[in-house]
């Protein structure tokens, strides 16, 4: 399907012919939006399975929408002309429903910009009526809906196989205005409507409670599918002009059994959960009738129970595979051999952290020992570029841990510079260094995030080391948008006040003094043990007892077991 939006002449003739006249036929019609460009959106796998899911549906309509590109952002601004459908052109407003889909926190600040565009009032108290509901579903939305809770009327808080179901039935029936609708849903699973809920704050600016209207849930339950096979998570658009254009996109499996404690994407969709062979068949099939590479979706890839037969089956077929990421403990030179089959000349594996101490701390479950022969087997098997994960500003780091980073790299390069000598070319190692961001839901979420004035200082120290290194190169996210990200992660309902300001082109320091809020109250700030946090309003599943416990043991290098048979530990799979 194509991305070039209808011209606004192409607009007016539709509107003219009279496909205004009666649009949807009756059937319920979504406006599914994506906060980002064209090719961010349908790399977006989420995206693609709640786009293919509603229009399954004979009773219902989903079209897309995305922010413009740059040269037609400005020309919708120069013209005043509203936003519309990729699909059909229509505008926003004509749509019975609103749907975002968030994945990451930073696009929060294109919500601003595509309401304007839209001609809608961005905050929910200024939406009546003639207003279609807003909702937002995706990863933000059960990590930590607060910050969007003034712009949104409604939060899908879950996995969409459950969610939408009941919550597209719930729309079909409803009757009565407004807030009939938005009561009505809020009693759904898995639905948080943040205007029946009262915030009360204590005099030191953290959340003192909850409080919701009556007959309102007191916490919202994360709504999660308890066995995958019977659903399907796949392209279903193929593109390309999107970052994985060339492939086709299969998830399978969901969750992750090894409890780094950094890692929100390893809390919040617990417990880990596979689809069989047998179910990836027809997604495996039809994406190589369109693509002759399968991007294997995953939090872990090696660690699914059937990833050889998986990749037999894909190499069976004429196919290749693609990973994201390697798991650096359970890589085999079987493994490698696919991966350069299949025309990979980079690879990346993550360490995380430079010393034990640290990999310890955030349960890694890794040594320097398997980390090396991790970078020997990917260089023996012929792929010439590496790619390294790093984060740094983990809590206690210090320039002990660094320097043991830093030692970690020359060693793995080392190990690099043998065998491209043998080979007779040298390829490149390139270290993804970022700082830590504290994510709600996680064991580290008590901590802080260290200041952007000790992290910049780091990276230069690092950089000035590894511009010595030949065929090295590091990069780095910017410190500013990491330090943002962290306040729309970690932030109250307040924090959304920043977004106008924000999108508007203000530093983050001065729509903080606008909106009389600090930016390092939320940040850079360690949180008490049994301080009320702005996303709890979220029930995860996960006790926050068992978090606690193993942020403790965090702090004492204790490693944890990954998930396994029998594991009781957080109590989840005792539900699945």
């Amino acid at each position: 399907m194509s991305r070039k939006l209808l011209d606004k002449a192409q607009h007016r003739r539709a509107a003219e012919s009279g496909l205004s006249a009666n649009p949807w036929g009756g059937r319920l019609s979504v406006a599914l939006m994506y906060p980002n460009v064209y090719h961010q959106a349908m790399s977006n796998l989420g995206f693609h399975t709640v786009y293919e899911w509603l229009n399954s549906r004979e009773d219902i309509l989903c079209e897309r929408f995305f922010l413009p590109d740059p040269e037609d952002l400005e020309e919708h601004r120069k013209t005043g002309y509203p936003l519309f459908s990729l699909e059909s052109g229509r505008f926003l407003e004509e749509y019975d429903l609103i749907a975002f889909s968030i994945s990451f926190e930073n696009d929060y600040l294109n919500l601003p910009t595509l309401f304007e565009l839209a001609h809608i009032p961005l905050m929910a108290v200024e939406r009546g009526d003639s207003y279609p509901p807003v909702l937002c579903g995706g990863v933000c939305a059960f990590l930590n809906p607060e910050p969007l809770a003034e712009i949104m009327d409604l939060f899908a808080v879950g996995e969409g196989e459950p969610l939408l179901p009941t919550l597209m039935g719930a729309f079909h029936e409803a009757k009565g205005d407004r807030t009939d609708l938005l009561r009505t849903l809020a009693q759904l699973p898995g639905i948080y409507v943040p205007s029946l809920y009262r915030v009360e704050y204590k005099t030191d600016g953290t959340v003192s409670a909850y409080v919701p209207e009556a007959g309102i849930p007191q916490r919202v339950e994360r709504q999660w599918v308890r066995h995958l096979d019977g659903t399907a998570s796949r392209s279903c658009i193929y593109t390309g002009d999107t970052e994985f254009g060339d492939m086709a996109l299969v998830e399978i499996s969901r969750g992750c059994s090894r409890k780094c404690r950094f890692c929100a994407a390893g809390y919040i969709y617990l417990p880990p959960r596979e689809r069989s062979l047998a179910a990836l068949q027809d997604e495996l099939t039809d994406g190589l009738a369109h693509r002759q590479r399968v991007g294997l979706v995953s939090p872990a890839v090696a660690d699914h129970g059937e990833i050889g037969a998986i990749s037999r089956q894909i190499m069976d077929a004429g196919g290749e595979i693609s990973v994201a990421s390697l798991r650096i403990d359970s890589l085999t030179a079987r493994e490698v051999e696919a991966m350069a089959a299949s025309g990979h000349r980079t690879v990346a594996i993550a360490p995380e952290a430079g010393s034990q101490r640290l990999r310890d701390l955030i349960n890694k479950g890794l040594d320097e020992e398997q980390i090396l022969a991790a970078a020997h087997l990917i260089t023996e098997g012929g792929i010439p570029n590496l790619k390294l994960y790093f984060l740094i500003g983990l809590p206690t780091e210090t320039s002990a841990d660094l320097e043991e980073l830093l030692e970690l790299v020359e060693k793995i390069r080392n190990v690099w510079l043998e065998a491209g000598r043998r080979r007779g070319r040298l390829g490149n190692l390139t270290l993804s260094v970022n700082p830590f961001i504290p994510k709600p839901f996680t064991p580290l979420q008590w901590a802080a995030m260290e200041p952007v004035s000790t992290l910049k200082k780091k990276v230069q120290q690092l950089r000035r080391r590894v511009g010595r290194l030949a065929n090295t190169s590091l990069i780095c996210e910017s410190l500013k948008s990491a330090e943002l990200q962290a306040l729309l992660s970690r932030g109250d309902r307040r924090v959304g006040r920043l977004l106008p300001h924000l999108a508007g082109g203000e530093s983050l320091a001065a729509a903080c003094r606008q909106e009389g809020l600090a930016a390092g109250f939320f940040v850079a700030r360690e949180r008490d043990k049994d301080e009320v946090f702005p996303w709890e309003i979220v029930d995860q599943g996960v006790p926050r007892s068992f978090l606690w416990s193993e942020y403790q043991r965090a702090l004492a290098g204790e490693l944890t077991p990954a998930c396994g048979p029998g594991c009781h530990r957080c109590g989840l799979c005792q539900e699945s």
